[in-house]
């Protein structure tokens, strides 16, 4: 998905797809000082650039025939800013804006266009934020578990709950949802917390 070309090429041997779900990621936390130039635009080709190419080339193909779900996995550092995940906050409010707008006139073509944003969910890529995040705050990685007890509910959401509602918003029982964005965090967006600082105050 990072290499230009390769949506084209994929949208070429998979015609007629119904459903189109855009889930990926390699963002890395870390601050505007911490990331650099390179390491931002690595993660924008696959989370961003790709999500973009992967849906240009697959509305072309919906449109066409008149039908069609397109489901962007974005996540919640759209809606809930951090310091510390400045490129990947960025990324996820820019695929936020254009699965909005895209989705604003998608379903006069017959095509629905929309998005999940998911908390913390219960994956080796959420540990991993977790354990960065527990570095900053305790200068200890392992205590990352102590991060979940603060989470709503004390959990991660597990995949599965996730996957359930793309589920749904892929159905014809969500037939006038398009141009959405569907926030899947247990109320994580609506708490405050202190965010993560390096020891050297930055």
């Amino acid at each position: 998905m990072s290499q230009r070309g390769s949506a084209d090429d994929l949208a070429e041997r998979a015609q007629g797809v119904d459903i189109l779900i855009n889930n990926a990621g390699a963002i890395p936390r870390g601050d505007v000082l911490e990331i650099d130039e390179d390491t931002w635009r690595a993660g924008w080709e696959l989370k961003v650039f790709g999500y973009i190419n992967m849906t240009r080339a697959f509305y072309k193909q919906m449109c066409a025939r008149g039908s069609g779900v397109i489901i962007n996995i974005i996540g919640l550092g759209a809606e809930k800013l951090e310091y510390g995940y400045t490129a990947g906050s960025t990324g996820n409010a820019a695929l936020v804006a254009f699965t909005r707008s895209v989705g604003s006139v998608s379903l006069d073509y017959g095509v629905r266009v929309l998005g999940i944003n998911p908390g913390t969910v219960a994956t080796e890529r959420s540990v991993n934020s977790l354990r960065v995040r527990s570095q900053k705050l305790h200068g200890d990685p392992e205590r990352w578990q102590e991060l979940v007890a603060e989470l709503p509910g004390g959990r991660m959401i597990p995949p599965a709950e996730i996957a359930n509602v793309a589920t749904f918003l892929a159905s014809d029982l969500a037939g006038s949802v398009c141009g959405h964005i569907v926030t899947v965090d247990g109320g994580l967006a609506a708490r405050a917390y202190p965010p993560a600082r390096r020891k050297d105050g930055v």
